[in-house]
């Protein structure tokens, strides 16, 4: 049992959650896990609850808003006590029973990996993937509002900033404008915001609206505040005008943990204040992860000026480290190194943590799809062109999951030969989810590629949503948006069939592992050694995956960090509860429970309640007849579910749904309206 303070009150177990209705034991409660493993007295407890004005029973009522949590905990099964001290209460917990305290944790250990910028960009979008919305919603309390709620607010402003930082150090700028563009218009008087929106929008080439958005942020601090911008901001609206080169943008100023101090490492200067490209000699320093470290250009400190010692972190993210060019790279990886860019994690069907381009990444323990992996090869090195000189087109489609973008990534490498300017993975979404436009991802390939154009490219049009999106980049040649003699892959959960229609290409639809990949994958994973001394456990622990990829490698993961730990007795554990089970708990968002979230809250909303009736009932639902009385769902319904990937060919009948898939429907319809509950 967790408790939640990121957002509103409540209490979580697993998947489920408890929301606290708003009453005087809800106050009590955040009151004591604001402060918790700390005495907190009495005094405070009742400005808490009944604000600066408190009843003449103030003491004793408090006694009995302890007591019916006590009893709200004991209903719950939570195991937490809230103990009387001296003049007080006290409630404890740790990191892991506590957002607060995980989020701070993580925080902390992001202070720890200061000399790897994407590793502590990591642990930094960890923590700020605990904030579930407004914090203490549902907490009516006027003194947790006036003094708690905007200290843990700055903690998180401080925590943006950092990673903001850290990316425009990284040369990430089109990730950090996700972030900047929300931060400035809720915080309009944060200047480091607009300062870091500034810098990051000259360095992606948009001089214009640099210098607007700085005009804009100087109207406002004058008409609202009275003052000039910031000398820091003088200074960049400066160098934009004179069309400077800002130099690498190094994120090399301390910052700050619960009033601790932490100094970043300073880095090595450069020889000049241009980019140094990773594949000059005399590149920056690289770090283990393959990130090219920091320039000589210090950052200002976090916050601006009078900013609060205290860091608070960032949303979405991944967590793909940086490739960088070697002596031999293609001119595209080249290029990619140089930027900085990277790509999405290899072999999962995860979000996009942003919508930036980079070198296909190796994927590691591929396993299985050797007729597809065949097919593929063959087709994207095959010598003649397609007719009217439209790129070489190959769709990989399939259910969220299914292991698309791996196969995608494994081919392309496999015919890298072939490709002399390289292999490019371009992301289709935003960090939000939200369909990139086709001209959007045309300027980012072109500026990546070159405008002078060295040879053929193949690029992976990664996640793609509809045809719409991607029928302006597969036009002939000389045509805008397109993408000239160039191959493409294309993957998406959806089947795509009219882009198919009207553009020609290959199709590749990809369906679970046959139970021989399945062993494969463990024993190339796992290790022949510990897979072959119990050949039945790991076909049942197979079996138990639904020998789906993304379980599969769910499972793996789990068992590497566990290597003592018997496969019967994994089996066993993870029969009792595999939806659960099949989550990393560093990691929430690698988990078979939030990729199929994430694949339905892309449907249509009556596309969505249809697939839950279907989930929710009888095998006879996916039939032409349908049950008896009830009758079918409408063919056009079933259609544009298997085209979604959320319903494959049978048997039994011409559509089953998947087993994992079926049991998240069911376990998700009871807990998807979140219960309230009075104290």
């Amino acid at each position: 049992m967790r408790f939640q303070l990121l957002g509103p009150l409540a209490l979580a177990d697993g998947t489920d959650t408890v929301v606290l209705q708003p009453s005087k034991p809800a106050n009590l409660l955040a009151a004591l896990l604001l402060h918790a493993n700390s005495a907190v007295s009495a005094e405070y407890l009742q400005r808490a609850i009944w604000g600066e004005e408190q009843p003449a029973t103030a003491k004793a009522a408090l006694q009995t808003c302890v007591l019916r949590l006590r009893r709200l905990f004991s209903r719950h099964g939570v195991t937490t006590s809230i103990e009387a001290v001296p003049g007080g209460y006290r409630i404890t917990a740790a990191p892991p029973t506590l957002d607060l305290l995980g989020f701070r944790d993580r925080v902390r250990r992001a202070a720890g990996l200061a000399r790897e910028p994407e590793a502590e960009l990591c642990a930094l979008r960890d923590a700020l993937a605990l904030w579930q919305g407004s914090l203490l919603a549902n907490v009516r309390s006027v003194v947790l509002h006036r003094d708690e709620v905007p200290r843990l607010a700055e903690e998180r402003l401080r925590a943006v900033e950092r990673v903001c930082d850290l990316l425009l150090g990284l040369g990430r700028c089109g990730e950090a404008l996700v972030d900047l563009w929300t931060a400035t218009r809720v915080h309009p008087g944060h200047e480091r915001f607009h300062e870091q929106l500034i810098e990051a929008l000259y360095r992606s080439g948009r001089q214009a609206q640099a210098l607007a958005e700085y005009r804009r942020v100087k109207g406002f601090l004058l008409e609202e505040l009275g003052v000039d911008p910031s000398p820091s901001l003088r200074r960049l609206e400066l160098s934009i005008l004179r069309g400077e080169d800002l130099g690498p943008a190094g994120p090399a100023a301390p910052h700050v943990i619960r009033g601790e101090t932490v100094p970043l490492p300073a880095t090595r200067p450069s020889t000049d204040r241009g980019a140094v490209p990773a594949t000059d000699p005399g590149a920056a320093p690289v770090t283990d992860r393959g990130t090219a470290a920091a320039g000589d250009r210090a950052a200002p400190p976090v916050g601006g000026r009078g900013a609060a010692p205290v860091v608070h972190a960032v949303p979405v993210a991944d967590r793909a480290a940086v490739p960088v060019a070697s002596p031999g790279a293609t001119p595209v990886a080249a290029r990619v190194a140089a930027a900085g860019t990277d790509a999405p994690p290899a072999g999962t069907d995860a979000p996009a943590a942003a919508s930036r381009i980079g070198a296909v990444p190796a994927v590691p323990h591929f396993t299985g799809r050797a007729a597809e992996t065949a097919a593929m090869t063959a087709r994207l090195t095959a010598t003649s062109p397609p007719e009217d000189d439209r790129p070489l087109t190959v769709l990989v489609s399939g259910a969220p999951g299914i292991g698309k973008s791996a196969l995608a990534q494994h081919a392309a490498r496999l015919v890298r030969d072939a490709f002399p300017a390289g292999q490019l993975l371009v992301p289709m979404t935003r960090a939000d989810g939200e369909p990139r436009p086709a001209d959007e991802v045309a300027a980012d390939v072109a500026a990546t590629l070159g405008a002078s154009g060295e040879g053929r490219a193949l690029l992976i049009l990664d996640d793609v949503i509809d045809a719409d999106q991607v029928r302006p980049l597969l036009t002939p040649r000389g045509e805008a948006g397109a993408l000239p003699g160039h191959a493409v892959v294309v993957t998406s959960r959806m089947g795509l069939g009219g882009l198919i229609a009207t553009h020609g290409g290959w199709v590749q639809r990809l369906t679970t592992f046959t139970e021989a990949e399945s062993y494969a994958l463990l024993l190339t994973a796992l290790g022949a050694e510990r897979v072959e001394a119990e050949p039945r456990a790991a076909h049942r622990l197979a079996a138990l995956c639904g020998h789906f990829p993304a379980a599969l490698r769910i499972l793996t993961a789990r068992l590497l960090t566990r290597p003592g730990l018997r496969l019967a007795d994994a089996a066993d554990w993870l029969g009792e509860d595999p939806l659960a089970r099949l989550t990393l708990t560093d990691s929430p968002d690698h988990s078979v429970d939030g990729l199929f979230d994430r694949a339905l809250g892309r449907l249509d909303p009556r596309l969505s309640e249809a697939f839950t009736h279907l989930a929710q009932g009888p095998p006879a639902l996916l039939d032409d007849q349908g049950p008896e009385d009830e009758g079918p769902v409408p063919e056009a319904v079933r259609e544009r579910l298997a085209d979604a990937g959320l319903l494959e060919d049978g048997p039994p009948g011409p559509y089953r749904i998947h087993d994992l898939l079926r049991a998240h429907v069911r376990r998700t319809a009871r807990t998807r309206d979140r219960r309230t509950e009075k104290v």
